[in-house]
């Protein structure tokens, strides 16, 4: 995947976010996990955006360190909306696939990066 592409993958993530975090029951459980999930959910992108400007391998490690460990955070929000009852799984599935696909693709491309000395 190109990094053109996956920034736009993670924007149209952070956006999704943002839609369903919207829906959420206004309870005190909803906003709490709500804002929680806006802030990690959207921080993937903005980290991932970073990550391309990294300065050396090393910085674009940590940088992707940072998209791998909101993309899980994100992930594990969404598990709990959807355990508690806050949203339909049909509703939260899809949102925390894409969670999960983004974490794997974060972890491939520190794996790459660490292995070879250069980016993915």
């Amino acid at each position: 995947m190109s990094n053109e592409n996956l920034k736009q993958r993670t924007k149209k993530f952070a956006l999704e976010v943002i839609q369903f975090v919207e829906a959420l029951p206004r309870d005190d459980a909803g906003k709490v996990l709500g804002r929680q999930l806006l802030r990690s959910g959207t921080s993937v992108g903005a980290n991932y955006r970073a990550a391309c400007r990294a300065k050396s391998n090393a910085d674009f490690i940590s940088k992707m360190g940072n998209v791998e460990e909101e993309a899980d955070e994100s992930g594990y929000w969404i598990e709990l909306l959807m355990e508690s009852g806050k949203v339909a799984q049909t509703k939260s599935v899809p949102l925390l696939k894409e969670s999960g696909e983004l974490l794997a693709i974060a972890v491939s491309s520190i794996n790459t990066a660490r292995n070879s000395g250069g980016r993915e």
